[in-house]
């Protein structure tokens, strides 16, 4: 059922998990998230960092000045972010942070 519905779409709706049906506003993503936290807090996008590791994710990361994907993503994910870092199950979080964030990289 699920793919019958995202197959007749008028767009291609962004899938947190490829078992889930995401109901949200058409032009509701984090990619806006991005840009509304931007706007609130008086800064270019260029100085956000994102991290993720799902295919919504992606807007946010090309809205974002720095993007991380989590090891566990798939390699479209890894691909659209800047860097990518170890797994949930390895500290990826706090790994990227320490490394990308609050270190030289």
């Amino acid at each position: 059922m699920i793919r019958r519905i995202h197959s007749r779409a008028r767009w291609p709706p962004p899938r947190s998990q490829p078992y889930y049906l995401d109901v949200t506003h058409p032009r509701a993503n984090k990619g806006s998230v991005v840009e509304t936290l931007a706007k609130m807090r008086n800064l270019p996008t260029a100085q956000i960092a994102t991290i993720g590791d799902m295919p919504n994710d992606i807007l946010m990361f090309k809205k974002s000045g720095f993007s991380v994907a989590m090891g566990q993503a798939n390699d479209q994910v890894k691909s659209a972010a800047t860097r990518v870092t170890s797994g949930l199950d390895d500290e990826g979080f706090a790994n990227a942070v320490e490394r990308f964030i609050l270190g030289d990289e």
